[in-house]
C-alpha cells in the first residue's frame, strides 16, 4: 500500500511540477514578476493580499511551487525509502530535491534584487531539471522490472553519445529562448521564418539573439529528425528508444510552430505559453530517451550469456541477432 502511494505522489508531484512551469511562464508573458512587490515569501507583506491580475498570477504561483515542494519531498523520501537499492534513483532524488530548492532561491532572488537578464534565464533552465528528474522519478518506478528491462538490450555507442549530446546541445537552445523573452527580443524579428524580410539579418543586437535563437532551433531540428530515423531501424529491438525520440521530434515541431505563432500574433498571451509548455514537455521526452540509453545496473540486470567483444556497443555483449548501426 505505501509503495503505491509513493509511486502516485511520484506521478502527482511531476504534473504539479509541470503545472509550475506553466505558471512560471505565465508570469513572464504577463509582465507579473512584480504582482507582489519585492515582499517574499509573503505578498506585499501580507499572507492574503488584495487582489490585482498580476498579484494573483504571482501568488498563486507561489503557492503551487510550495505544495509542490511537499510533495517533491514526500516523493524523495518514499522513493529513497523503498527503491534505495537501484543506483538511478540515488541521483534522480538529490538532483529533483537541490534543484526544487535552487530553483526557488533564484525566484526569491530575483523579487529581492534586481537580476541580469542572463540569471533570470537560469531560473526557466533549472526548473526544467527540476521538473524531468522528478518525471525521470516517477517513470522509473513505473516501468520497474517492466519496460525498464529493455534499457539492457545493446545499442550502439554512437548512439549514446549522440542522444546526450543532443539534449546538452538542447539545453543550450532553451537557455538561449528563455534569454530572448527576458531581455525583450521576442519581436527583434517581426515576421516568421523570415527575420525581418530577411534570410539573413545577422547576428548583432536584440535581432541578432533572436535570429541566433532559431537558427539553433532549426538545428535541433533537423538532428532530431536524423536521431528519429536512427532509432527506426532499431524500432523492433529497442521499441522504448523510437516512441520517445519519436514524441520529442513531434513536440519539436510543434514548439517550433508555435514560436511562429506567438510572433505573428505579436506575443498573444496563449500562444506564448503554449511555446513554454510545449519545450517543457520536449525536455522531458529527451531527459526520458538519454536515461534509456543506459543499461541497468549490473545489480539489477539479468545474466549475461554471450561472449564479450569489443564492437562499439553499450550494455550487454552483442550477439548475432544484435543490428548493426
Amino acid at each position: 500500500m505505501m509503495r503505491t502511494f509513493v509511486a502516485r505522489m511520484a506521478i502527482a508531484s511531476t504534473v504539479v511540477m509541470f503545472l509550475v512551469l506553466i505558471q512560471g511562464t505565465l508570469v513572464t508573458t504577463t509582465g507579473s514578476a512584480d504582482g507582489c512587490g519585492d515582499s517574499w515569501p509573503l505578498c506585499h507583506g501580507e499572507f492574503i493580499p488584495q487582489y490585482t491580475v498580476s498579484t494573483a498570477i504571482e501568488y498563486s504561483h507561489r503557492l503551487v511551487v510550495s505544495l509542490a515542494s511537499i510533495m517533491i519531498i514526500t516523493t524523495a523520501i518514499g522513493a529513497l525509502w523503498f527503491y534505495r537499492q537501484r543506483l538511478e534513483m540515488r541521483i534522480y532524488v538529490p538532483i529533483m530535491v537541490v534543484s526544487l530548492f535552487l530553483q526557488a532561491g533564484l525566484g526569491a532572488a530575483a523579487v529581492k534584487w534586481p537580476q541580469a537578464d542572463a540569471v533570470l534565464a537560469l531560473h526557466f533552465g533549472v526548473s526544467l531539471i527540476s521538473f524531468a528528474s522528478t518525471l525521470l522519478t516517477a517513470t522509473l518506478i513505473r516501468e520497474m522490472n517492466g519496460a525498464d528491462r529493455l534499457r539492457d538490450r545493446p545499442i550502439p555507442q554512437r548512439m549514446i553519445w549522440a542522444i546526450w549530446g543532443l539534449a546538452a546541445y538542447t539545453y543550450v537552445v532553451v537557455y538561449i529562448g528563455a534569454y530572448v523573452r527576458h531581455s525583450n527580443a521576442s519581436l527583434a524579428c517581426l515576421d516568421w521564418p523570415l527575420c525581418n524580410g530577411s534570410v539573413f539579418p545577422g547576428f548583432s543586437g536584440p535581432v541578432g539573439v533572436m535570429f541566433g535563437h532559431r537558427v539553433a532551433a532549426l538545428i535541433l531540428t533537423i538532428a532530431m529528425g536524423a536521431l528519429l530515423y536512427w532509432t527506426f531501424r532499431h524500432r523492433v529491438r529497442r521499441p522504448d528508444l523510437f516512441w520517445s525520440s519519436a514524441i520529442a521530434f513531434v513536440l519539436l515541431l510543434a514548439q517550433g510552430i508555435s514560436g511562429g505563432i506567438v510572433v505573428l500574433t505579436r506575443l498573444d498571451v496563449f500562444a506564448t505559453l503554449s511555446h513554454g509548455v510545449i519545450v517543457s514537455a520536449f525536455f522531458g521526452a529527451l531527459s526520458y530517451l538519454c536515461v534509456h540509453t543506459l543499461p541497468r545496473p549490473v545489480a539489477v540486470r539479468q545474466p549475461a550469456h554471450a561472449v564479450e567483444r569489443d564492437d562499439g556497443f553499450a550494455g550487454y555483449p552483442r550477439t548475432a541477432s544484435s543490428p548493426g548501426d
